[in-house]
């Protein structure tokens, strides 16, 4: 997918994240095996889900009050996890462009509600993220 857009590099990244969740496989793993390589932005996004998995985990489950990331809709937790791990690297896209793009997929690839669900969560975690970065209050999770 070379020279993909950053919208098509992210519908790219959650799809080899549902790969990976769905053979149980580490998602640099599925990367690694494809025979074409990815856009590189879209490796970049699955290597940061990676990286920043169980924090991506704990700021949802903290921001979800009542929703363990394990009980969400699979394509809702993969959603989340990207676009938090996209809010947690160091230069990336401003957050209303992060949330934007993750809703779109929600509502895409998930249901209509999926879409106000996700815009929801990763809000939160953006004003949390935010706050840490000026040595505010604390992060949830």
């Amino acid at each position: 997918m070379p020279g993909a857009t950053r919208h098509q590099a992210r519908e790219r990244a959650l799809m080899l994240l549902y790969e990976a969740e769905m053979k149980g496989e580490p998602p640099g793993a599925v990367v690694a095996a494809l025979a074409v390589p990815p856009d590189p932005y879209c490796a970049t996004l699955v290597a940061a889900v990676e990286r920043h998995r169980d924090e991506a985990d704990a700021l949802v489950a903290g921001a979800a009050i009542g929703w363990a990331p394990d009980r969400m809709a699979v394509v809702d937790r993969l959603v989340l996890r990207l676009g938090t791990a996209e809010l947690l690297e160091p230069g990336g896209p401003p957050p209303a462009v992060v949330i934007d793009e993750a809703v779109e997929l929600a509502k895409v690839y998930s249901t209509e509600a999926s879409g106000a669900f996700v815009n929801g969560i990763l809000s939160t975690i953006a004003k949390a993220l935010a706050r840490r970065a000026v040595g505010g209050g604390p992060i949830p999770g």
